[in-house]
């Protein structure tokens, strides 16, 4: 399930894993702005169920590229135990603003991707984050499709269409097979 689909929703973190036994998490970052968990307070934790459920953030600090969370009124290992693999959602009001040309990730997800000629090749199920660029992984006739997320490659974003048009290097489907 991709994170933040719901109408305004942003998701800034997915829930890994306990840590310690005072009912602390570990979480991995959603975001591009690490500054912004340090003002994190009032959130949503998404759960694979769909369901939601309002949390206050009692504590945030980093710990080794990750942050740790600590909710109000989880208190014990068991508690958190539930929170593991929640998703960490902000309301509309609580995103960061974007440059021209940014995208959020949940936005991009469920975008037609379509070929300078005019080829639909799938639609976007998720990002893969790795150093240096974000692949946008499509899927469509051609299977699992992994696709840079950067200008040259991706010329048009349109999401009040929901559509991506890209010029794909020679071979880039093949290689991906």
């Amino acid at each position: 399930m991709e994170p933040g689909t719901g109408p305004g929703f942003s998701a800034v973190a997915r829930i890994a894993r306990i840590r310690g036994n005072r009912g602390e998490v570990l979480a991995e970052p959603y975001s591009d702005f690490p500054e912004r968990y340090r003002n994190l307070r009032n959130v949503w934790l998404e759960f694979a169920d769909q369901h939601r459920e309002h949390a206050l953030v009692e504590a945030v600090w980093e710990h080794k590229g990750r942050q740790v969370l600590k909710f109000a009124g989880i208190d014990s290992i068991s508690q958190a135990s539930r929170l593991v693999g929640a998703w960490v959602l902000v309301e509309p009001d609580e995103t960061v603003s974007l440059a021209v040309g940014s995208f959020f990730d949940h936005d991009l997800v469920g975008c037609r991707v379509i070929d300078g000629r005019g080829t639909e090749l799938g639609v976007v199920s998720g990002i893969h984050k790795i150093p240096g660029n974000d692949l946008l992984v499509v899927n469509g006739a051609h299977g699992e499709i992994l696709i840079p997320a950067v200008g040259v490659l991706c010329r048009e974003i349109s999401l009040p269409r929901k559509q991506i048009i890209v010029d794909l290097p020679e071979g880039l489907i093949e290689l991906n097979r």
